[in-house]
């Protein structure tokens, strides 16, 4: 009987191993995007350019950095899906809107592009 619960309980820790598993995600935003604008409202309140990066994991998160000069001055996790080839943007903290952009690739770089067609980010 021992042996019957001890196979059992074998099975059963295999089998929620398997199960488990996070699906390989391979979509091409995934890595680091940065951009540097001296015209942001955030900017025009201070003498040093601002620049912002976003790091895109695999698991549809993220981390949002935003520096002045070299320092970190603003730090938050966001969450990232994609539903026909329009990501969207969502931050944990702070009063930073979701945003919607898509990717664009040109033949020296790749970007972020709004629904405006302003650039949003380019790929670091």
């Amino acid at each position: 009987m021992r042996r019957f619960f001890y196979t059992l309980a074998v099975v059963g820790f295999i089998a929620v191993c398997n199960c488990s598993r996070i699906p390989e995600n391979n979509d091409p935003v995934l890595g680091i995007w940065v951009r540097t604008d001296l015209n942001d409202d955030i900017a025009k309140n201070t003498d040093s350019p601002i620049s912002e990066e976003w790091i895109f994991n695999d698991v549809y998160l993220g981390r949002y950095h935003q520096y002045s000069e070299s320092e970190v001055v603003f730090l938050t996790d966001f969450r990232w899906e994609v539903v026909d080839d329009v990501y969207t943007i969502s931050y944990s903290q702070g009063d930073l809107p979701p945003v919607k952009v898509s990717l664009k690739q040109s033949s020296d770089n790749e970007m972020l592009q709004l629904e405006s067609g302003e650039v949003f980010a380019i790929r670091k």
